[in-house]
């Protein structure tokens, strides 16, 4: 069923104004219809605060919004927490930045602002100013303690080896069997949301390509198609096409990445070794690609500039050398034992928490924004590796497919020149959504322009923001030695995550 109530105002997008009072039943509508929350965002509009929620539907690449308004004095409106989680987790973001309260909500305590945040301060907020001085305002963060014969807490983090960010996990154990396990994040909010506003759309480009610095073009690429839908760009099939070879190639090498990583993680070092070899490969594929390891400097809005194609054979052999290493890790009867039945999320439960990617994959789930919400209609056959054991073993080969059908779909598109008009409408409305199926999972990006051009808002939904909370479901019932081995198969961002 697609809902087309609102105004026309972007690709595929269509929106409506509601009061308070009327979100609940909105919102319940939808998801019944089958869309998901994609993304809330809070606006501070100078006499007015917003709330602005974006549902969008794979059955129909359909984008919905409902928008907010609500008294600067009292922004209140009611939760939707008890008919979708993402919809809790984003409300409580909300109101930590905006002091937007959503009435009623199960899980009221702080998201983002610690404890030691002063009370009162939202830093979104155009008035907000400099930060107040930070002190122990609240109190402690109230970790649920669990209780009974034998039962101990183990704190890790939040600094850890490694160039990781900061992140706190409080187990609760019995013996080495894990009973709860809380994630605490948002060590260092960095204000990225904030530090585009005022900026040209070319201006925020180098800014997309660090939201989270192993998903370069994942980001920026969303930053540039809500910033197209916002002002009406065209783009050429042929800029969308290399586009989409940008996005395989970094989906590549992160993928081989994890990949040895895992293995390392079970003791099979030399595995580990043969994937950092591939992987440098692919990072110097990409710098011949685009000038830069990490693939920046290659799209901006309406364009997209490539050195030089990737060499066909070359990428062909790494899929070769790849599928080698897959098939000895499979050979192993440690990491066999190791993998299977590890750390399993069912398939309820990844739809229940939403979750993205090759972690809703593997529990199988066929989300994928590739073919749900194409910026590239390739003719492509729809292909979504897809798993149904929930477990590591799936999120590895969950991998190792989409590594081969990465190759095949590069491979596919340089042989592919023929013209499409894959355009976005020509009207400029002043707002603007991307959506990008990222390595780790569909990326969103909403944008609104101010009258003279500059971004007044940008809201970025990284997938790890939806997938953080699946980590500790997986967990429950596993073993604390196998902590680093499942918190690699999840493999989440907190740069992504802390914006």
């Amino acid at each position: 069923m697609t809902r087309t109530f609102g105004d026309l105002v972007g690709h595929r997008r269509t929106a409506q104004s509601i009061s308070p009072g009327e979100l609940p039943g909105h919102a319940l509508s939808l998801l019944e219809s089958g869309y998901r929350v994609a993304l809330v965002a809070g606006h501070d509009d100078g006499d007015q605060l917003r709330a602005v929620y974006l549902f969008t539907d794979a059955a129909t690449d359909h984008r919905l919004e409902l928008h907010v308004p609500l008294d600067r004095e009292s922004p209140h409106l009611p939760s939707l927490a008890g008919i979708s989680f993402p919809a809790g987790r984003f409300e409580r973001e909300m109101r930590d930045l905006y002091g937007i309260v959503p009435d009623e909500h199960p899980l009221p305590r702080r998201l983002v602002r610690h404890f030691h945040w002063p009370r009162g301060w939202y830093p979104m907020l155009a008035d907000a100013g400099d930060p107040p001085a930070f002190g122990d305002v609240d109190g402690p963060y109230p970790f649920r303690t669990v209780e009974g014969p034998g039962v101990y807490e183990i704190p890790v983090g939040p600094v850890h080896a490694g160039m990781i960010g900061p992140g706190h996990f409080r187990f609760s154990v019995v013996g080495e069997t894990i009973l709860n396990l809380k994630a605490r994040l948002w060590f260092v909010h960095r204000g990225v949301e904030k530090l585009f506003q005022g900026r040209r759309a070319d201006a925020g480009v180098e800014l997309a390509e660090r939201v989270s610095g192993d998903t370069s073009v994942g980001h920026n690429l969303a930053f540039c198609l809500a910033v197209e839908d916002a002002l009406g760009i065209p783009v050429p099939t042929s800029a969308q096409r290399s586009r989409a070879i940008l996005l395989e190639l970094e989906r590549l090498y992160n993928h081989v990445t994890d990949i040895g990583a895992l293995c390392n993680d079970v003791g099979h070092g030399i595995l580990n070794a043969h994937a950092q070899r591939i992987r440098e490969q692919l990072l110097r594929i990409n710098d011949e690609v685009t000038g830069h390891r990490l693939l920046r400097g290659a799209i901006r809005p309406g364009a997209t500039t490539l050195v030089r194609p990737p060499d066909i054979r070359v990428l062909q052999a790494i899929g070769a050398d790849v599928a080698e290493v897959v098939a000895l890790a499979m050979d192993h009867s440690v990491v066999n034992d190791r993998f299977a039945g590890t750390a399993v999320l069912t398939a309820k439960q990844a739809a229940d928490l939403g979750t993205l990617g090759y972690v809703a994959r593997a529990s199988g789930l066929t989300v994928d924004a590739r073919h749900d919400f194409p910026f590239l209609r390739t003719g492509l056959p729809r292909t979504v590796p897809s798993r149904t054991d929930g477990d590591v073993m799936s999120r590895f080969l969950v991998r190792a497919g989409e590594i081969q059908e990465s190759i095949a779909t590069i491979i596919a598109l340089l042989h592919d020149a023929r013209d499409r008009d894959d355009t976005p409408p020509s009207a400029v409305s002043g707002s603007g959504v991307g959506i990008v199926e990222g390595w780790r999972g569909t990326i969103v990006h909403r944008v609104e322009l101010a009258a003279d051009g500059a971004l007044r808002r940008v809201k970025i939904v990284d997938p790890s923001f939806v997938n953080w909370p699946a980590l500790p479901v997986a967990l429950a019932d596993t073993i604390v030695p196998d902590f680093p081995l499942v918190n690699k198969s999840f493999n989440l961002s907190y740069a992504g995550n802390d914006l």
